[in-house]
């Protein structure tokens, strides 16, 4: 993989196998597409053709850069097509047993020191990697939606990940102009895990009537400086997806009340609303509707910013306290990631660990639920006076 001519493949050719392939076009590679749809490749290629001429209208590529680009991605025909591949991404739906399978095939056909990595956003590498002969080589490759403008890449080794394959993977990812972060094989990596509290918590405050969509979207980008609200971005990700991953990192932690999923989101799943692709969701898209305007209060803004933002504060400390990953890797997957405007543990700094934690133990106490529990470092840190990074 040092030699940018070497073939990559990708496996899957949905809106992120075909970004991932510009990514890797772009950074020079020839690459190779493969679906089991043959003629969603062609698809493909014009979601690429259309994305790189935003590029040149933007005057980011030239027009003969970009037709470069695009001349380096082929499709593969058959999976035993990628037999020259130095490194196989797939990207295919979040069904374990389809990428077992896959993983299975493509192992017949390429050489030993071919990586395998899956672009799962829910589903665990070890379990991939234990369809393989050799999961030595099987990683995780997470990237975010749209894979060519987001600068994260979470990447995930199994027990059994060699280390040396982890550290050429990373060095791959900076060289194609990613920000590469390390994390452990656990529900929802880094990201996902970390993120639930920014829906769950406003879905929570919804479901109390302590706030309207409207303004507790407002109160996160108003008083937070967050780009979006947690309404907003659900609708604009999309309910049944968004809903999908909740229920997923809910049901593989066991159960834990923390990430249990909203019977609201549920409900609007299920009725339709699902978000901009359906027109309508937390908020009414179409052209004619007027959005309902926020309740301007302070002290309800401030009383719901400080509510999810304690939560979320408390799902980065959890990480760190288990080593999902480091302290800085942390800051960086949601700055780069879902584009917070501050990293989680610097702005706990900021504000007063004591303050956060505060939080946290009345709103256990008040409703009596685990949901709210303060992670136990958060819990050390507070009573020691202590700050995550001065």
């Amino acid at each position: 993989m040092e030699n940018a001519k070497v073939n990559v493949g990708i496996i899957g050719s949905g809106t992120m196998g075909s970004g991932i392939a510009q990514v890797a076009a772009a950074a020079g590679h020839d690459v190779l597409m493969y679906d089991i749809h043959p003629e969603a490749i062609s698809g493909a290629q014009k979601s690429i053709a259309a994305s790189v001429q935003k590029l040149v209208e933007k005057n980011k590529i030239s027009k003969e850069e970009g037709s470069a680009l695009q001349s380096r991605i082929r499709p593969a025909g058959e999976v035993k097509n990628m037999a020259e591949c130095g490194l196989i991404i797939e990207a295919i739906a979040e069904d374990a047993v389809l990428k077992k399978k896959i993983f299975r095939d493509i192992e017949k056909f390429v050489p030993a020191d071919c990586i395998l990595a899956s672009n799962t956003s829910s589903i665990s590498i070890t379990s991939i990697a234990s369809a393989c002969r050799n999961p030595q080589r099987v990683m995780g490759i997470h990237f975010f939606n749209p894979a060519a403008l987001m600068p994260l890449v979470e990447i995930i080794p199994g027990p059994e990940t060699d280390y040396k394959i982890l550290d050429h993977s990373k060095k791959i990812m900076g060289q194609w102009g990613k920000i590469p972060v390390v994390a452990k094989d656990t529900p929802g990596f880094i990201v996902n895990r970390i993120a639930r509290p920014f829906y769950g918590e406003a879905l929570r405050l919804l479901e109390e009537g302590i706030a309207d969509a409207a303004t507790i979207d407002y109160a996160m980008i108003d008083r937070g400086g967050f780009k979006m609200g947690p309404f907003e971005l659900m609708d604009f990700i999309g309910n049944d997806i968004n809903y999908a991953v909740t229920e997923t990192v809910w049901r593989q932690m066991f159960f834990d009340p923390r990430y249990k999923p909203s019977l609201t989101q549920l409900r609007m799943v299920e009725s339709g609303k699902l978000g901009r692709k359906s027109g309508k969701g937390y908020f009414d898209y179409s052209n004619h509707t007027a959005q309902k305007d926020p309740v301007k209060n302070p002290e309800l803004h401030e009383k719901i910013f400080l509510r999810i933002l304690s939560m979320l504060i408390n799902e980065a400390a959890e990480a760190l306290y288990y080593r999902i990953a480091s302290k800085e890797d942390i800051e960086l997957a949601m700055t780069k990631g879902v584009n917070y405007p501050k990293g989680l543990l610097k702005w706990a700094d900021e504000i007063g660990i004591s303050r956060v934690y505060d939080q946290l133990f009345s709103l256990q106490m008040e409703y009596g639920e685990e949901r709210y529990r303060p992670s136990v470092l958060l819990n050390k840190m507070a009573k020691g006076n202590k700050n995550f990074f001065t």
